[in-house]
């Protein structure tokens, strides 16, 4: 089992990060709170959850321990999988996601796309007793705010959007919609307003 992966931090998008460690590029699924973690940085520590089928390997990678304890207990929920969970937390931080749980906030986790009412009432039910132990007040690190040019965020958050399985015609509408609202929202927040609108 891999616990982390540290090295040399080679490539990322809003979706995937490679991180080379002793001549090995790893492609590693990430959220993008992680995303906002991590970006920027030349050297990075993720803490990995290895999801094995038949088909494929798939690592998963978290900027913090919390967030993978939050992963971990969203797949133990009947009907989310690893890149459901991972757009959970790509839509809230793990601080939002806590209060959500404990609040029984159903209706903002339906923001979530792939979320209905079901699922979303099945999350809080099974985890409300379970996420109060992992300590969830601390805020995440915001990262990225320099200000790059406005196509290259737009190219960004379509390329994320549609790797994370949105058809590119709408994505590049509603960022398009996005960024005439707000001129100066970073990559991050455009993809975080974009997964609530899609």
């Amino acid at each position: 089992m891999i616990e982390y992966i540290k090295g040399e931090l080679t490539e990322i998008t809003p979706a995937l990060a490679v991180v080379e460690c002793h001549g090995v590029g790893y492609g590693v699924n990430v959220s993008l709170n992680t995303f906002s973690a991590i970006q920027g940085k030349k050297e990075v520590k993720l803490y990995i959850y290895e999801a094995i089928r038949e088909d494929a390997h798939v690592l998963y990678g978290f900027a913090t321990r919390q967030e993978r304890e939050l992963f971990l207990l969203l797949i133990t929920v009947s009907g989310i999988g690893g890149n459901t969970a991972r757009m959970i937390l790509s839509a809230l931080s793990p601080a939002e996601l806590c209060s959500v749980v404990s609040s029984g906030n159903e209706k903002l986790l339906k923001t979530v796309k792939g979320i209905g009412l079901k699922t979303a009432q099945r999350i809080i039910v099974e985890l409300k007793d379970k996420i109060g132990a992992t300590e969830a007040g601390t805020a995440q690190p915001a990262g990225g705010t320099a200000q790059a040019v406005h196509t290259e965020i737009y190219e960004e958050a379509v390329a994320a959007l549609t790797m994370l399985g949105f058809a590119p015609a709408p994505s590049q509408k509603v960022v398009g919609a996005i960024l005439n609202e707000e001129p100066a929202a970073t990559v991050e927040t455009v993809i975080k307003l974009a997964l609530k609108r899609l």
